[in-house]
Formats: C-alpha cells, sequence, structure tokens
C-alpha cells in the first residue's frame, strides 16, 4: 500500500477561490484545483516528480541520448511552470540551448504564479526572469535566457497547432480519471503529431490503453521508474 501524506491548505487567492495552495510531501508547493477535483503536481513531492519524470526522464534522457547542445519541448499542461523553470535552470547551467512551448487552457496569474516560492529551487536569473516575462509570454515567445526561450499557448490541447516539431513532450495533463478527454487516443494522437522521429515522450503515469495508444502512434515504450509515490511510468521514443 502507498503511503498518501496528508495535504494541509496554506491559504485560499480570493481572486480564483477553487484554486488552495498546499505543500507536498517533499516540502514544495503545488495547487489543488477544486472545479476538477486534482493537484497540479504529485502529493508524495511537487519538485520531486517534476525533476525525476519530465527533466532527469524525458528531457536529461533525450539530450543524453543525441549528444545535442539543442532541444525543443512542447509540454501539454504548463500550471504552475515549475517544470519549465527546473528545464530552463538546467539549460543555463548545462549550456543547453532550449526552446519550450506549454501548451495551458487556463493560464494561472502572475501573482499566484509568485506565490509558489519555486525561488528556491532555480537561480535568482531565471526566477527573476520568468516572472518579468510571464504574461507577455502567453501567445509569444520571449527570451528567458541567452539558452532559453518560452511561450505558453493559451488554447485547449485539440486547438493548439504549429509549425515546428519538438524533441520532447512533457504530457502533464490532469489525471485521467479527472479530465478524460486528455488522455484519449484521438488528444494523444494530436500531440504526438509534433514531436519528431527520436523525440522522446513522458508522462507520470501508465496505464494499459495509455501503452496501446502510443505503440499504435509508433512510439516503443519503456515502463521507467516512477517518481516518489508511483513504482513506474511511461517513457515512449518515436520511431
Amino acid at each position: 500500500m502507498l503511503f498518501r501524506p496528508l495535504i494541509l491548505p496554506n491559504h485560499y487567492p480570493s481572486s480564483m477561490p477553487n484554486l488552495t495552495f498546499s505543500t507536498t510531501a517533499d516540502g514544495s508547493q503545488t495547487i489543488f484545483n477544486a472545479e476538477v477535483g486534482e493537484f497540479y503536481h504529485s502529493r508524495h513531492g511537487a519538485l520531486q516528480e517534476s525533476q525525476h519524470v519530465f527533466l532527469q526522464s524525458g528531457l536529461a534522457y533525450f539530450l543524453e541520448e543525441n549528444t545535442s547542445p539543442n532541444a525543443s519541448v512542447l509540454e501539454v499542461g504548463f500550471g504552475t511552470g515549475l517544470n519549465f523553470l527546473l528545464t530552463a535552470d538546467y539549460c543555463r547551467s548545462s549550456r543547453v540551448n532550449v526552446n519550450y512551448v506549454g501548451i495551458e487552457a487556463n493560464p494561472l496569474p502572475l501573482t499566484m504564479i509568485s506565490e509558489t516560492a519555486y525561488e528556491k529551487y532555480v537561480s535568482d536569473d531565471t526566477w527573476r526572469a520568468f516572472l518579468a516575462k510571464y504574461e507577455n509570454s502567453l501567445n509569444s515567445p520571449v527570451s528567458i535566457s541567452e539558452y532559453c526561450s518560452l511561450k505558453v499557448a493559451h488554447c485547449k490541447l485539440m486547438d493548439f497547432s504549429s509549425n515546428r516539431k519538438f524533441d520532447v513532450i512533457y504530457f502533464d495533463a490532469f489525471a485521467a480519471v479527472h479530465q478524460p478527454e486528455m488522455w484519449t487516443h484521438e488528444s494523444l494522437s494530436h500531440v504526438c503529431s509534433f514531436i519528431n522521429p527520436g523525440g522522446v515522450f513522458v508522462t507520470y503515469a501508465i496505464t494499459g490503453n495509455l501503452k496501446r495508444s502510443m505503440k499504435a502512434l509508433g512510439f516503443s515504450i519503456e515502463k521507467a521508474p516512477g517518481a516518489p509515490g508511483k513504482r513506474e511510468m511511461l517513457r515512449a521514443v518515436k520511431r
């Protein structure tokens, strides 16, 4: 049986009463969306999940396999920006050029982003640049550093379009039990149409339906070790 840590609300933003700040098991914050009935990150550790599932098992894995100083990342479910912040900081320190696009149907206001306390986990330069340029990044690319650009596509997944192909997809949608439309074969097919051959798709989940869809879309799939609270996660490489 998996241990389920107790999550206590810190405060309720008055401008968005459905959203509650909560502290996860590793001390990092996440947000609970009462309307959806789901947390933005794992209750077992928001920071640990982002580092393990997306940064290390996704981008770092791709760079190691391809020995390239350049990469492009597409994130489904930009949310609080934690996955982006860790990626931007990693690329700055590793001198890797990354073009980052996040898809988010309901972008959080800057006031909430600034209260996540994620400045604890990234450099001051990365944090300050992100806060200064976050609002401008909605639908327009901005430079976060000499190594990283960001654009947040303010749209639903099925409305997203791009002439660009991506090397890594961070699939960080709410869980299928709360948002099943994000995990259909149609939705997965749409997002995977934007990945390059050899590109890496990672997500915290692993189900039979997900594995069958990814195989049907031409991916080799792997059951990779999961973040705390999950035994396994899915990593898939486009053949």
